[in-house]
């Protein structure tokens, strides 16, 4: 019988798919994420449809679009109802499935079909509430929290360096290094692979929480960037920098930060929590090869969106532009090609297709629920990815609930409450300065774009579109009815 190939999905929140020094990063460091895309498969060209934490995931850990899995937008304490689980299917076929880290589902212990679950979701306001029932506090139902407070007490918290959770204040750990939650994901992943059941193969996820802020990395780490020459934010002829001079003083602002010193400082931060994860993640790596287990492993690194990180002045995600969309994913498949050659992927991928490409690989079948694409083919024989386009969208306040479609070359965006457009050929300006949306050159293209809009929201219950045209200013919704009103089958 043929040996089954163990799992490890490695994941970050945030983390942008340009902070690779592998993809020329100016600034920011990545040795052992590079070492793993130069043993196996980077997908240049991949994205989160619904850049934000819980439909992001929900697309992972379901393999569904958000239009089928209902979450469009960023809600908590929206019960997660679905059936066929990314981990239930491995569950179901043999594996020992584990995991560690970040869920973000409701409630906030629900395993998703996994066997064992090391939580820790970072802060999330809505389960520090004293409003919700006591079990689902953090105070009580994360495990991360729990061991820091056995070594410092009851009043330890992992928000004590006084950085928030959204925000672009920075500040060091001020706990020992080792006890940093990113630490903690590495050696209680760790402790999995050395206490795992061996008559099994493992199917085990480690999620990490940075570089999501706080922006708190180890001061060892910190030093590493905090007094560079960073490059520049990206900067177009389109952006809003009355935003930023009105909101640029609010700690979270959407719209960036009008200090110049707190910018290079959050910069600074946010690449030290990358190369910090990326140092954790080496030693997961090191314990499979130490384990005579890392050729028989599939391993893939994704993050659940971006982080603008004062990009044409704005912050944080939900926004569809590549500095929240653009997501790294790569692989290191095992010996199984090792006759293939390291090689890059330019083809559209999406969270949705994690799930149909591990199953794949492990010749588990894939359930009629899933709307991803297994990207196998592209991994075994190189060929190309077979999406012409992603439809990728996020409601939100302010006026800023967008959609967008996304090519290999290009980019229309659309946002619905407004009836703004904006069209960037990505070919010729990857870091979308200059918005082309009435360059005559265009215009055949861009209504083409617009009609493949105009029909992937012909049936929307928000009323986007009658499938003729777009029609601006309807109600934006954070999650959907459909999938909820109706048995699945």
């Amino acid at each position: 019988m043929k040996k089954k190939a163990n799992v490890l999905l490695l994941m970050c929140d945030q983390f942008r798919g340009d902070c690779l020094s592998i993809c020329n990063h100016p600034d920011v460091k990545t040795p052992y994420l590079d070492s793993l895309a130069n043993d196996g498969v980077l997908f240049e060209k991949a994205y989160s449809a619904c850049p934000s934490c819980i439909p992001a995931r929900a697309a992972l850990l379901t393999g569904r679009s958000q239009e089928a899995h209902g979450r469009v937008g960023y809600e908590d304490n929206i019960p997660w109802e679905y059936e066929h689980y990314m981990a239930e299917e491995f569950s179901n076929h043999g594996y020992q499935t584990q995991c560690i880290g970040k869920m973000h589902v409701h409630p906030p212990r629900l395993l998703c079909g996994f066997q064992g679950l090391k939580l820790h979701d970072g802060y999330l306001g809505a389960y520090r509430s004293q409003d919700i029932p006591h079990w689902m506090h953090q105070d009580v139902c994360d495990d991360y929290l729990f061991d820091l407070r056995n070594t410092y007490g009851m009043h330890a918290d992992f928000n004590a360096s006084g950085a928030e959770c959204n925000s672009w204040v920075t500040h060091p750990w001020i706990y020992e290094e080792r006890l940093h939650p990113t630490n903690w994901v590495a050696d209680q992943s760790i402790r999995f692979l050395k206490t795992r059941d061996r008559t099994k193969p493992f199917f085990l996820m480690s999620s990490f929480v940075r570089p999501h802020q706080p922006l708190d990395p180890p001061q060892t780490y910190y030093d590493m960037y905090k007094d560079k020459d960073l490059a520049p934010s990206a900067k177009g002829d389109w952006n809003d920098e009355e935003k930023t001079n009105e909101f640029g003083y609010t700690s979270d602002s959407i719209y960036g930060c009008n200090d110049a010193q707190m910018r290079h400082d959050a910069k600074a931060g946010y690449y030290a929590s990358i190369t910090h994860v990326d140092h954790q993640l080496g030693r997961i790596l090191s314990a499979l090869r130490e384990d005579g287990t890392y050729d028989d492993t599939i391993i893939l690194f994704v993050s659940d969106h971006g982080e603008m990180l004062f990009d044409h002045s704005l912050w944080r995600k939900v926004f569809p532009y590549e500095g929240s969309t653009h997501i790294p994913f790569l692989m290191h498949v095992g010996k199984n090609v090792a006759h293939l050659l390291p090689h890059k992927v330019d083809g559209i991928v999406e969270l949705r297709d994690v799930m149909p490409t591990l199953l794949d690989l492990c010749d588990i079948p894939i359930p009629d629920t899933v709307d991803g694409i297994s990207l196998k083919e592209s991994i075994y024989q190189e060929k190309p990815v077979e999406r012409e386009y992603l439809h990728g969208e996020h409601s939100f306040h302010s006026s800023l609930s967008n959609h967008y479609i996304v090519t290999k070359k290009d980019k229309y965006i659309w946002y619905s409450e407004t009836g703004r457009e904006q069209y960037f050929d990505l070919e010729k300006d990857s870091k979308e300065t200059h918005d082309a949306i009435h360059d005559d050159i265009y215009q055949t293209r861009i209504q083409k774009l617009r009609q493949i809009l105009i029909q992937e929201l012909k049936n929307r219950e928000e009323g986007y579109s009658d499938g003729i045209q777009l029609i601006a200013g309807k109600q934006p919704k954070n999650m959907l009815e459909h999938p909820f009103t109706k048995k699945e089958n």
